[in-house]
């Protein structure tokens, strides 16, 4: 997931990939080891710290009690326009909708947390609600993987501690094992999946119907993921030892024990993605991001719970925990997170922007509260108390917190995702927690991956399933093995009290000051005279020389080999990439108006023609509706749109017709609303607004789209409140103190008047023009080529606006080894002018490499085929 260097530009920069930490696993081993502080920071006061803990209850008071007020008993809460998720009634997400199977998900992934915040009246009243009104039998296709994390092990979390607080005697004493009576009917309505010949669960199964049978709906899949099949071991293993039915941990035994047996020999690594009938690997690239990330942690951790010596040898021989890369890899996303205040789920190895959303994920907190507890270094809780920071400022709406839509922009997501309460406020809280803040030893438990706790004590109840697979091949266990795995801190931190702080200290800039990950290799190839590899960024189809150089690739040595096998690679990537970067950047509108001050920011597109607002400063002010509603004709209620932002209606004319006659009438910006009722970006492409085929010089005011479901928010508040102030602008600003304090604070830590810095903004944009709704099938497959216009063929844009270099952005390096960039030694504000111009067009982007790639077809395919026979 990362790759560290010593040398130049070498610093830790990340794959490609979601970020799904396991910086915790690679530190969860030394959370019983002593802690020792190292002086990389001051310490926190005890005031202080007790001050950051309550912030935190005072937060999940925010978002639990919004969830049970707006949203249950829906799955999960929609923060913007706070009402339940309910599946099949909202737009489908795709997989991410699998996690949801009505059955009050957030409820029940909230339990064990409700007692970690000594909230033990509010845990015995969720677990009645639980009881009374959660149904597991529904007919609906939901994810094993997910079903298995957060209910079986929400419920299993909830009766670890109930017993414990019945056992204090205080609450609970009414309590007789209900929450295990129900995990167990779950785990059993997850048992079908498991009946393939391999062994591997199927990745989805219908709750009431099962697998295989037609109402189902269900059974045809082929593939799942490793963490999907190896991601099963504690929920499953504790069920049956809380229970003493084995089976659970049986059939859970057997998926990871074939996982291991189909490891690549040479290198005792695993796959992505694998076929649960025949074993093939279908993805067979390793790592440790989405789709493997938590197979890993659960070798470690099915250790500790179950005491099984084989799956700490299987850890050990395939990946070991390390404390100083798990420093390296936190600081390294902490650097990232201070540019723009969260992780987006993806970037690129010299830390722009892939894929902006940020879904208030919690693994780098559960890392930051992994490494406090593995170093002691109170620079940790200046980490944490920044994630609280802009979880405040960035994330909390009226309604909850929200999901970042994009973290360049701040605009919001309608999400608050389950594993939110169930995993970020309990690592948080813990985080500045004391032992004496907590009504019992949290060391006596293990968190599974979502955060669930299960008692240590299992390792020694009903242990009937050997401890040893004697159908595997396994090494004698070797003493050596396990030299690196859990050191004491004494070995961490010999005598040097600076440690941690030497670690983090060389990747303070490596954000603002990256390089690309070959620079390396570039600049000792300048040293020694011999010309850098041809990158794919540089290829030109018109250069000769570099046509020469690929006729040479792989013919003349093994490096020349690799350097050709790496060139076709990156020149798919950036063809990809290329498409994927020039989807348009979204715009920012903000409600600033009580009692929002401008915690909802939504998703808007912008528009070709009036005032660009990458370029100039926002516009803001109330809005209005104009009459008529389209604003395709003179308007009928001029005085109610003077000195305001016109609310428009899509359709019957063109964007730039309705512009015009806003403008005439006096309003200083304009708001289109989609009529096709339920859209939303969520699940639509946003697109820019075309001309209208004319000159549009003479549109001055800036013009910005919003789909519905965006678009009635702004309705919504306008009919409770009457006045709405809003912001354009190309991405969120900072809140007004003056503003929010007219706003009576829910307690006296609320901090959503904190200051801070604003969101940074690196945008490419493409522009689109817009298209009836007789076009939204076409839009919902070919969300990438799409060329849309208001009405039927009216707009389209010119050949002379299409043009697109794929060459441009060239990087290399100088022969002292420091990074430059030869197209962007500019500024990043005039970057981002660059970047969104409008005359960048998708329509007829320039791809030379076009024929090249159709040619290296095979050539890829033998390589994949060689890879194929090695493993």
């Amino acid at each position: 997931m990362s790759e560290a260097g010593g040398r130049g530009c070498g610093s830790p920069v990340p794959q490609r990939a979601r970020w799904r930490l396991v910086a915790a696993t690679a530190a969860f081993c030394l959370v019983s080891a002593t802690s020792v502080w190292t002086a990389g920071a001051e310490p926190m006061s005890r005031e202080e710290k007790q001050k950051l803990g309550n912030q935190v209850l005072e937060m999940f008071d925010h978002a639990y009690g919004n969830y049970m007020e707006h949203a249950y008993p829906a799955d999960e809460l929609m923060p913007l326009t706070c009402r339940g998720r309910v599946r099949g009634q909202e737009p489908s997400r795709g997989d991410v909708d699998d996690a949801l199977g009505k059955f009050s998900l957030t409820l029940i992934d909230s339990l064990d947390t409700l007692v970690v915040l000594n909230k033990t009246k509010e845990f015995e009243d969720a677990v009645r609600k639980v009881l009374r009104d959660v149904n597991l039998d529904n007919d609906v296709v939901v994810s094993v993987f997910e079903t298995n994390i957060r209910v079986l092990g929400g419920l299993l979390g909830g009766h670890s501690l109930a017993i414990m607080l019945k056992e204090k005697g205080e609450y609970m004493q009414w309590y007789n094992d209900e929450l295990l009576q129900m995990a167990k009917q779950l785990g059993y309505k997850l048992l079908p999946a498991f009946n393939t010949t391999s062994g591997l669960p199927y990745p989805r199964i219908n709750l009431k119907f099962g697998i295989r049978k037609p109402e189902a709906r269900t059974g045809t899949e082929t593939d799942t993921c490793t963490a999907c099949a190896g991601t099963l071991i504690l929920e499953f293993a504790a069920l049956s030892r809380f229970t003493g039915a084995t089976i659970f941990e049986e059939y859970a035994r057997k998926a990871l024990d074939f996982l291991w047996e189909k490891r690549q020999r040479s290198s005792n690594l695993v796959g992505v993605t694998i076929n649960i009938h025949t074993g093939d690997w279908v993805r067979k690239d390793s790592g440790v991001g989405a789709g493997i990330d938590s197979y890993y942690e659960y070798l470690l951790k099915a250790y500790v719970l179950l005491g099984d010596d084989s799956f700490l040898e299987r850890f050990n021989t395939v990946l070991k925990g390390d404390i100083r890369p798990a420093i390296e890899t936190h600081e390294m996303l902490y650097q990232v997170i201070k540019k723009h205040n969260f992780l987006p789920e993806a970037f690129t190895t010299d830390f722009r922007v892939h894929w902006a959303q940020h879904p208030l994920r919690p693994e780098f907190a559960e890392s930051t509260y992994f490494l406090y507890k593995a170093t002691g270094d109170p620079y940790y809780l200046e980490v944490g108390k920044t994630l609280i920071e802009n979880l405040n400022k960035y994330a909390r709406v009226p309604c909850g917190f929200a999901a970042m839509k994009d973290v360049r922009t701040g605009s919001h997501e309608d999400r608050m995702d389950s594993f939110f309460l169930a995993e970020m406020f309990k690592y948080l809280y813990l985080l500045f927690a004391d032992k004496e803040d907590i009504i019992f030893d949290i060391e006596d438990y293990i968190f599974t991956t979502e955060a669930h706790l299960l008692p240590l004590w299992l390792s020694t109840t009903n242990q009937s399933i050997s401890k040893k697979n004697t159908t595997s091949e396994y090494t004698e266990l070797d003493d050596s093995n396990f030299d690196w795995t859990c050191p004491n801190t004494q070995i961490l931190f010999p005598n040097d009290p600076l440690y941690a702080q030497s670690i983090r200290e060389p990747l303070k800039n490596v954000v603002d000051k990256s390089c690309p990950r070959g620079i390396i290799r570039v600049e000792e190839s300048f040293r020694s005279g011999a010309k850098p590899p041809l990158r794919a960024r540089d290829f030109m189809a018109t250069n000769p020389e570099h046509l020469e150089i690929l006729k040479k690739m792989g013919a003349a040595s093994s490096i020349d080999a690799e350097d050709g096998l790496r060139f076709m690679q990156e020149m798919i990537e950036l063809s990809s990439q290329q498409q994927k970067e020039q989807q348009l950047p979204p715009r920012a509108v903000q409600i600033v108006s009580h009692p929002f001050f401008g915690r909802v920011v939504l998703t808007a597109g912008p528009a070709q023609f009036g005032l660009d607002l990458s370029k100039h400063k926002e516009t803001r002010g109330f809005v209005a509706s104009s009459k008529p509603s389209n604003g395709c004709s003179e308007l009928t209620n001029p005085e109610a749109v003077m000195g305001k932002i016109a609310l428009i209606q899509r359709g019957q004319c063109m964007f730039a017709e309705k512009a015009r006659n806003i403008q005439n009438a006096g309003a200083i910006g304009g708001i289109v609303i989609d009529d096709n009722e339920g859209s939303s970006s969520d699940t639509a492409p946003l697109f820019q607004m075309a001309g209208d085929g004319k000159d549009t010089d003479d549109i001055k005011i800036p013009m910005l789209f919003l789909f519905s479901k965006e678009g009635s928010i702004i309705l919504d508040a306008i009919r409770e409140y009457e006045e709405v102030e809003v912001l354009l602008s190309d991405k969120a600003k900072d809140r007004d103190p003056e503003m929010e304090n007219e706003e009576q604070p829910s307690s006296e830590n609320d901090s959503q008047n904190q200051s801070g810095e604003q969101i940074s903004s690196s945008s490419q944009e493409v522009d689109l023009v817009d298209q009836e709704s007789s076009e939204e099938n076409s839009l919902n497959s070919h969300p990438e080529s799409l060329s849309l216009a208001d009405m039927d063929n009216a707009a389209s844009i010119s050949p002379s606006e299409q043009t697109s270099n794929p060459t441009e952005n060239h990087e290399t390096t100088n022969l002292n080894g420091e990074c430059t960039d030869l197209d962007n030694q500019l500024q990043e504000q005039s970057e981002t002018e660059e970047d969104s111009n409008p005359n960048v067009s998708w329509g007829k982007k320039v791809q030379p490499i076009d024929s090249i790639l159709a040619d290296w077809n095979e050539d890829i395919e033998a390589f994949e085929m060689m890879e194929k026979d090695e493993l």
